[in-house]
Parts: C-alpha cells; structure tokens; sequence
C-alpha cells in the first residue's frame, strides 16, 4: 500500500483588516475570572486594557453591616489563599481604634500563620505559574508539598484554609504542644524522602514539629530549583521578558514582589515592622532586571525567608496568655479612626477603619496588593507578543478576588 501524505499549503492573506479587538477571560481559567481586553496586529499586542470587577462583592460594603468580630470570617473570603495576610491590618487597626496590644506569645503566633500563608500562598502562585508554561509537574509537587503546611496552620489555628484565627487584642486560641500521631506518621514519609532519615523523636513537640516542617521544606525547595527555577524553558520564557524598571515601579505604585524584583527594597515587615517581625532575622530578596524572571526568583527566595522567620518565631516565643481579654461576640470599639499596612503575600495590605462608637465600623476601605498591580498589567503587556501575556501575567501574582474584593 503507497503511503499517502497529503500535502497542506498554509497560505498567508493579507485582508487589509487593521488591528483586531478581543477579550482575554474573564472565562479563561488561567486569568481566575480576570478580563483583559487586548488589541492585536498579527502577533502583537499594541493595547491590553484590564477590565477587573467581575468577583466584586462589596466587601467594603458589607463590612458595615457586620459587627467587629463577624467581619473577621467575612474579610477572608477575598483571599482564602492568604486569609492571615488579608484580616492581618484590620485586626492592628481595630487594636489601634481600642487602644489595646496583643500579648507577647501572640504577636509571634501571628507571625507564624502570617508565614506559613506566605508559603501556602506562593505556591499556589507558582503551581499555576508552571501550568501556564507547559510544566505540569510544578502544580503537582506544588500542591503535593502544599498540604503538608496546610495541615499544620490546621493544626495551629482549628481550620484548613481560612482560619478566622486573629481577633483584636490577640489570636482565637493557643496552639497545642502536641501533634497528633496519625499526622507525625504521614509526615514523617514526607520527611524520610525529602531529608533521608526520619523524624527526631522529639518532633511530637509542636515546637519543634514546626522546626521540621520548615527544615524539610527548605530543602525541597533545592528539588523546585532545579525542576522550574533553572529549568532552560523556565528561563528562556521569562528572563528579558516584561522588564519593570525602578523608576517606573515607582510610578505605576506596584508592591510586594513586583516592587522588590525591580530592585526596590521595601517590605513593611522591615520598613514599618508590626508585632513580633522586629525581633526576627530575615532578608528581603529583590531582584536586577525587574523582568519576569526576577520577580519569580524573588517570590522563589521568599519563601526561604520565611521559613527562617517561622522557625525563630517557634523557638523564640514565649509563654503566656493569647489574648488580652475573652472578648464577647459584640464588643464596641470607641470612635476614632485608624489606618494600618502589613506585607501580604503579594505586596502591601492597608485598611482604614472608621468607627462611631459603635459595635459596627462606620466605614471600611481596604487597599489590596492586587489592585496596586493592575497599572503594571496594562504596562507591561503593551508591545508584547501574545505568546508573552501568560508568562508576564502569571510573574506579577495577581489575584483578580484580592483586587476586586
């Protein structure tokens, strides 16, 4: 039998048309319910105007018709990713409004869920970001190693995901001085591969079952070096791509690791510290080029950091009371108002709180990293291939519900 081969010509028609519009999401799962309306010449994208408010759900607006302490559950729903980081300033601003301050032991346990979010967070940014330029096995590993930190914010705070675990004048409860046998067991098989031996025994000590998990975590994060970080697709797909200079960093307003990765050294854990991050010993990575590469290597290194921040805050935290008082349900905060910023996940989170006096804010305005980052989207795809759309959006970490709120 004559084999066959058809022969396709793929020929070129110059219409005349001029530049084509079109949408980018919002149904598209890789923009997360996040639209971009783009104008094309052939490959090229000559405009990208964002079009956020599609998860919009009047957060700000609700939060007026909840009391203090209810609106904890409900401001966590914008990023259940980061719950810590978004609920952390309205806490510190209701403190401020009250004129009260968490306990010592307190302080530290916030940073530690504050932490571990971080890293939560980040890889759920970098599984998706490996999805998006063809690495599969980034997701997979990404939300394999998620669980296991997961499991121990569940362990600390009660829940798995969102955690509703700071209140004004401290957090929910204490965290046990024990971990439960069957969760040492499964742990321990991820320890055992990662470090190649098994858990010290003493890991049944909450303390120091913390130590472990970031111990083993920092060591896995050689294995994400060399399965995405410095991967050759990895690198051709994002070095020299979206570059981000300082100066226009500065003047877009970007935050958190898009700031940082354009060499731009803030972080308000350092420049405006709050609650126990003062006592700790951390670096700020940025990055040279701003360029997509850069601002994933700074999320990358990140979370190195954080692991050095939770282990100190383990071994360094004292012993004592977790809250100032047991608050009622309905507590009053005094009128006044009061703004206060922390270092989320992606970038600066900033509330101000107005109150009247009564057991409801009066008024509720939160700045989300997020939001900051939406003028860099349109920036940075402007004369990009469309090839480029998915590498420079995924580099920013941008969470259209953070944004929309």
């Amino acid at each position: 039998m004559t084999e066959h081969k058809e022969i396709r010509k793929i020929e070129v028609y110059d219409a005349g048309e001029g530049a084509l519009k079109m949408s980018y999401g919002p149904q598209h799962p890789g923009t997360g319910h996040f639209r971009l309306i783009i104008t094309v010449l052939g490959d090229t994208v000559l405009e990208a105007e964002p079009d956020p408010g599609f998860v919009h759900r009047g957060e700000e607006k609700l939060a007026e018709y909840k009391t203090w302490i209810t609106n904890i559950p409900h401001l966590e729903r914008p990023v259940i990713l980061d719950s810590a980081g978004i609920q952390y300033p309205y806490v510190l601003a209701v403190e401020k409004l009250m004129g009260i301050e968490a306990p010592e032991r307190a302080k530290y346990l916030r940073v530690i869920m504050a932490e571990l979010q971080r890293i939560a967070s980040h890889l759920y940014w970098f599984a998706l970001y490996g999805v998006f330029l063809g690495n599969s096995t980034m997701f997979l590993w990404c939300f394999g190693d998620r669980e296991y930190l997961v499991d121990l914010t569940s362990l600390i705070g009660g829940q798995r995901i969102t955690h509703s675990y700071f209140e004004p004048g401290g957090v929910r409860n204490d965290m046990p001085s024990r971990v439960p046998q069957d969760l040492l067991k499964e742990f321990n098989r991820y320890y055992r591969m990662v470090m190649g031996r098994d858990l010290p025994g003493d890991a049944d000590q909450l303390r120091k079952y913390i130590t472990y998990v970031c111990e083993c975590f920092d060591k896995r994060l050689d294995d994400y070096w060399d399965l995405f970080f410095n991967n050759e697709l990895f690198i051709s797909r994002t070095r020299n791509v979206g570059i981000l200079k300082p100066e226009d960093a500065i003047k877009l307003g970007v935050v958190g690791t898009t700031l940082r990765a354009s060499g731009i050294k803030f972080d308000n854990r350092v420049n405006n510290p709050y609650d126990a991050y003062s006592q700790l010993k951390f670096e700020i990575p940025i990055g040279e080029r701003g360029d997509c590469y850069d601002r994933a290597i700074v999320g990358f290194k990140e979370m190195r950091e954080s692991c050095r921040i939770i282990s100190q805050a383990a071994e360094m935290m004292p012993d004592g009371p977790v809250k100032v008082k047991q608050h009622p349900i309905n507590i009053r905060v005094p009128a006044g108002e009061a703004v206060a910023r922390t270092e989320a996940a992606r970038g600066e989170m900033m509330y101000y709180i107005r109150s009247e006096g009564g057991d409801k804010p009066y008024r509720v305005k939160i700045s989300t990293p997020s939001f900051r980052l939406i003028p860099a989207i349109k920036y940075l795809l402007r004369g990009e291939e469309i090839a480029n759309i998915p590498p420079i959006y995924w580099s920013l970490n941008y969470w259209p519900v953070e944004a929309d709120r």
